[in-house]
């Protein structure tokens, strides 16, 4: 069974990740409706449904966010990967007819 992650941790990941912060934030008012904004409940369901679509965006926006972060980090590590620089190639040759 996945371990669940204790309430110090939750708060350092989500400081880590202000977006999500933010968007888990939004959603947190809108389950309130303190201002009384969602009158009925197509209202709300259609607001935590937009809340959630906004979560899911920032969350695979952090996640794209760190994966080029690794992938970036672990080929800088191995030499012999050019990154930059012209190719050599002069392209394909062309076909004899």
């Amino acid at each position: 069974m996945k371990r669940q992650m204790t309430d110090s941790e939750l708060l350092l990941r989500l400081n880590a990740n202000p977006e999500i912060l933010a968007r888990l934030e939004s959603t947190l008012l809108a389950v309130a409706d303190e201002q009384g904004e969602l009158g009925d409940a197509d209202t709300a369901e259609m607001r935590l449904i937009e809340e959630m679509r906004q979560m899911g965006r920032a969350s695979l926006s952090a996640w794209a966010q760190r994966k080029v972060a690794h992938e970036t980090a672990h080929w800088r590590e191995h030499s012999g990967v050019c990154r930059e620089g012209k190719k050599n190639s002069s392209g394909t040759a062309p076909s004899a007819t």
